[in-house]
């Protein structure tokens, strides 16, 4: 029997602390890489990409040559397609794949497959030249605008650390989290970016720019310029947004968990109110979490109507509250391949 190497990789979810729809305009964000994760086993083989999910009932397949990745089916391959149209690996890859990440849920499933995949195909650049391949492979297979945030945060993480992440110049400082300080992520409802208000808010933030420049580099004063109240909403969220982002880092460097959670709770109400991105399930289920005693803070994390909350907390303060929909988070490491033994198992 012929022997084969057989690679496995693992990607992580993330979860945004704070800095949230900043990243599409060059702005800063504070999310950490999860301890829930997309897991890839396989083996090379020539010509075409094969992937099998324990969660989809049919496979992602295509040439490795694929021309049009957004027209695939069934939908999750077009998140396959776009890796491997962007990657143009020399050889094929058939394998299996499963995730602990909960899809919809905001965490970062589809950059997770993302990168697992290029991970799989071989791609050994650095983890910014990995995440940018994945975001543009994103944006192709879903037609959404989306930010660097989620894929340098999984391409780039760091056990025991936050990822600050400078949006612009893709520059990266980790922030230690306190052990005894716990992050706990609680399901909301599903959400879908394509077809959202996402690629709405991305137009609109550029539309303010169009008259104050980068919002990077904008600031308050520079608001009264703009006429469009929705516009001018939107911008002010982006200007305090990547201001509380800064603001939280050092609140957290210092374990100034008052700070930490007042400026969770700043950034949920921006998020809710002049970026107009929550829905009156997650505005309850927020409400719920930063009333409970032993939680500093709780905002809605990821693009928003919909998917999930979190909550720093101290330890067991939210413990009533875990199960299927709630658990506990570490701030994992970054996409990586595990083991690349041989294995003569013909079903992988």
């Amino acid at each position: 029997m012929v022997e084969k190497l057989v690679t496995t990789v693992l990607a992580p979810g993330r979860v945004n602390l704070i800095g949230e729809h900043t990243d599409y305009t060059g702005g800063l964000v504070l999310p950490m890489a999860i301890d829930r994760a997309t897991t890839i086993v396989g083996r090379s083989q020539p010509g075409r990409v094969t992937l099998v999910s324990d969660d989809e009932p049919a496979a992602a397949e295509m040439p490795i040559d694929v021309a049009e990745p957004e027209q695939l089916e069934p939908s999750w391959a077009r998140y396959v397609g776009g890796v491997v149209a962007e990657l143009r690996p020399t050889a094929g890859f058939a394998g299996r794949v499963s995730t602990t990440i909960p899809i919809g849920a905001g965490l970062s499933s589809s950059a997770a497959l993302e990168l697992a995949v290029a991970l799989a195909l071989g791609h050994t650049g650095s983890p910014v030249d990995l995440a940018l391949m994945c975001q543009r492979a994103e944006q192709r297979a879903s037609g959404v605008p989306c930010g660097i945030m989620d894929q340098l945060c999984i391409a780039a993480a760091e056990e025991g650390f936050a990822t600050l992440i400078d949006c612009r110049s893709l520059d990266i400082e980790l922030v230690r989290l306190p052990d005894d300080l716990q992050v706990v992520v609680v399901f909301g409802h599903h959400r879908k970016l394509a077809g959202s208000e996402y690629a709405t808010r991305v137009a609109e933030c550029r539309a303010a720019e169009a008259i104050v420049g980068p919002l990077r580099d904008a600031r308050l004063d520079d608001l009264s310029r703009i006429d469009d109240a929705a516009h001018r909403a939107r911008a002010r969220h982006v200007i305090t947004e990547n201001a509380r982002v800064l603001a939280f880092a050092e609140a957290v460097r210092a374990d100034d968990r008052r700070a930490a959670g007042r400026l969770m709770h700043e950034s949920h109400l921006s998020l809710a109110g002049d970026y107009e991105m929550s829905t009156p399930r997650m505005e309850a289920l927020v409400s719920d979490l930063a009333a409970t005693s032993g939680v500093w803070g709780a905002r809605m994390t990821g693009g928003g109507l919909g998917g999930c909350a979190v909550a720093l907390c101290e330890p067991g303060a939210l413990d009533h509250r875990l199960g299927p929909d709630a658990w506990i988070v570490q701030a994992a490491q970054g996409a990586r391949t595990l083991v690349t033994p041989t294995d003569p198992d013909p079903d992988i």
